[in-house]
């Protein structure tokens, strides 16, 4: 059987080790995990309320067009229901901006490193992938609109950036926006819109009637909690959507997503908690990194790409030993860093205590 030839050169994703897997392997019985950006304080106790005392009908497709949240949603944006497309996460809606804009002759402009989904679903469709290297973690827009040519069908912009956490700034996005080509399609990644602080947000859900090239992904997997359900949302033009919609699977977000997606979004106040609390604990971290004199990226995330001295890898190893889960840099683009997410408060201070013991052993010419 023949598959197409790119996928040779390729590798699934590889998810972070699991925490039952890490407990055996080395005989731990507690593990704090903090590489995949979850929120460390749940989820709303609407969702949690309404799970435990309604029973979903699981035997009943869902609702392929989204309704209820749909409806929600939109009143809340302000915008119309023709607008949103739902994804099963927004690493769905990824793909299929991949499937409907990319192919072979086409190429697609992204930064690097940034989220790696991009690029794999690019090379899937046989489009060429053009990638400008970050500058601090910052999109360097100005590189990125000068590799626009007659060929280029999308750009990617992930803002707060993910792996480094900057986001990009408004004025400099709406006048990327001004100067790119009306026929390329601008793909926002919002997917920690929720904590970025008000001042730095571009709300751009606005504009999406002036920019008719313009889609924006938001997620409700990681400031409302809901990771495991995998929900997410893409925000256009009505003339985009319907391209988008062609090729999404009819059943792609369950009941149970949908309706829990409802409700959180209602629960301004465990939202506003989340946030709130993220980032006393992360200006509480960045204090022990600089007392460290470890650097790090500026971020308005729940996670932060941490410069280490030695491997990211090693770091990585060193960290799984004693019970943390973290992300190594070295597979993510960002070689010699380490990113973590912000978890809670007592688990983030025993991981200072951590990387303290670490750097000791280091500039003593120990291993880690």
């Amino acid at each position: 059987m023949k598959s197409k030839s790119i996928l040779k050169d390729m590798t699934p994703y590889k998810p972070g080790k699991q925490i039952e897997e890490v407990k055996e392997e080395y005989g731990l019985t507690r593990i704090v995990k903090l590489a995949s950006n979850e929120n460390p304080f749940g989820f709303s106790d609407k969702v949690a309320e309404f799970f435990s005392n309604h029973q979903s009908m699981l035997n009943i497709y869902p609702d392929g067009y989204t309704a209820k949240l749909r409806k929600a949603l939109a009143e809340k944006l302000n915008i119309s229901e023709n607008q949103l497309i739902f994804g099963n996460g927004t690493d769905e809606i990824v793909q299929l901006i991949g499937r409907a804009y990319l192919y072979p002759g086409v190429n697609t402009v992204m930064a690097s490193p940034t989220f790696p989904q991009y690029k794999h679903n690019a090379l899937i469709e046989g489009a060429d992938v053009k990638e400008i290297p970050t500058i601090n973690g910052y999109h360097n827009l100005t590189e990125m609109f000068e590799a626009i040519d007659d060929n280029t069908n999308v750009v990617w912009l992930c803002s707060p950036n993910n792996p480094t956490g900057a986001v990009i700034p408004p004025d400099d996005f709406f006048t990327f926006m001004e100067k790119c080509p009306s026929d390329v399609l601008v793909v926002l990644d919002e997917a920690y819109f929720e904590y970025v602080e008000e001042e730095q947000r571009l709300n751009v859900s606005a504009n999406i009637e002036k920019y008719h090239n313009l889609v924006v992904l938001r997620t409700f997997s990681k400031a409302y909690g809901l990771a495991g359900l995998r929900i997410g949302y893409g925000i256009a033009h009505q003339a985009i959507i319907p391209r988008l919609d062609v090729v999404r699977g009819p059943f792609n977000t369950s009941t149970i997503a949908q309706e829990a997606a409802l409700l959180a979004m209602e629960d301004d106040e465990f939202l506003q908690s989340s946030i709130m609390r993220n980032r006393a604990i992360k200006k509480s971290f960045e204090k022990s990194l600089d007392s460290l004199g470890w650097g790090y990226f500026d971020s308005q995330t729940n996670f932060l790409l941490i410069s280490t001295p030695i491997s990211g890898d090693e770091i990585f190893q060193f960290l799984l030993k004693n019970g943390f889960i973290v992300r190594s840099g070295e597979g993510l683009g960002a070689p010699n860093t380490i990113r973590v997410t912000i978890g809670q408060e007592t688990d983030m201070q025993e991981l200072q205590e951590l990387l303290f013991t670490l750097d000791k052993r280091i500039s003593e010419g120990l291993a880690p």
